[in-house]
């Protein structure tokens, strides 16, 4: 069933208004073929240094989500072209990146979808830093395990549980 965020948003005012449900700072490009997808959240919190974003891909996605707080860097890529290949082979619907993604013309040909701050050509570090499965500070929202996300063309909610359409 295809979730529609405007349609989301109007059908759940009040848990707008009581923070359940969050809407994310209109402030992320779209790569990936889905330019609208949905599922529940796994997190990383990381900075400039994608070891965990490598790992995390490497897992089942099981129809989840990776939400990688990357702390808006614009220094370096956390993701990119065979990353955006392995959450593909492995079953992640999307990933949602605060920070940069690379080799834009790979990630536009993976099956899944996947929004970034931008794009740079310059690989991150890799020293195994960082945190899984713990609340990250999104542009806008707090996003925490196990939340609900859904993407599409006009934005990115977090949802405390899974909504109706």
């Amino acid at each position: 069933m295809k979730h529609v965020t405007t349609d989301l948003c109007d059908a759940n005012e009040p848990r707008l208004a009581d923070g359940t449900l969050r809407v994310m700072a209109p402030v992320f490009r779209a790569f990936g073929k889905q330019q609208a997808f949905a599922g529940p959240a796994a997190t990383l919190k990381i900075f400039e240094d994608n070891s965990l974003v490598r790992e995390a891909l490497e897992s089942p996605g099981q129809g989840r989500v990776l939400v990688v707080d990357g702390g808006g860097s614009l220094r370096c890529a956390l993701v990119g072209g065979n990353l955006g290949l392995l959450a593909e082979k492995n079953g992640w619907v999307g990933i949602i990146v605060n920070g940069c993604v690379r080799d834009t013309g790979e990630l536009d040909v993976c099956d899944i979808g996947i929004r970034a701050l931008a794009a740079h050509p310059q690989k991150s570090q890799k020293r195994g830093a960082g945190e899984r499965d713990v609340a990250v500070q999104m542009p806008g929202a707090v996003v925490r395990p196990g939340n609900w996300i859904y993407v599409d063309a006009d934005g990115v909610l977090v949802s405390e549980e899974k909504l109706g359409a």
